[in-house]
């Protein structure tokens, strides 16, 4: 049997656990791929993550069968996450909107490090603090 050939590649970051059917519509309705045995397999894989934004790579094929592929959670909303905040600044250059520790910095590149284009965990650690820097977080030494 040939391998099937993909038609569609669509990244959607959704709320784990609780897709919403609106976003799945948007993005997935043009693909001709089953919405609702998509937004139920991405429930069910991603709801022990319940609360987080898991993004995934949905590839839909030429029979309209599909894949879903999961990523980890962006930087900026896993640094959010461990600050307890809504946003980063407006304006990064003059406002603080918090301070991140060394260890919580490595944790969250320990985290992302399969996502990053980083060969070692110095480089994500580096990779995540310019994410923080550029949101208006300081960063401890």
């Amino acid at each position: 049997m040939p391998p099937k050939k993909k038609t569609h590649e669509v990244t959607l970051a959704l709320e784990a656990g609780n897709a919403a059917m609106v976003d799945l519509g948007k993005m997935l309705g043009p693909t001709g791929a089953n919405m609702r045995a998509v937004k139920v397999e991405y429930d069910e894989a991603t709801a022990k993550n319940r609360g987080e934004i898991i993004p995934v790579i949905v590839s839909v094929y030429e029979d309209r069968s599909h894949t879903l592929a999961y990523k980890t959670p962006p930087t900026s909303f896993l640094i959010r996450k461990a600050l307890g905040i809504q946003s980063g600044a407006s304006n990064p250059l003059t406002q603080t909107v918090g301070t991140l520790s060394q260890a919580q910095i490595k944790e969250i590149a320990e985290r992302k490090i399969v996502d990053l284009n980083a060969n070692d965990l110095d480089a994500a650690i580096k990779v995540v603090a310019g994410t923080a820097r550029s949101m208006g977080v300081k960063v401890a030494s």
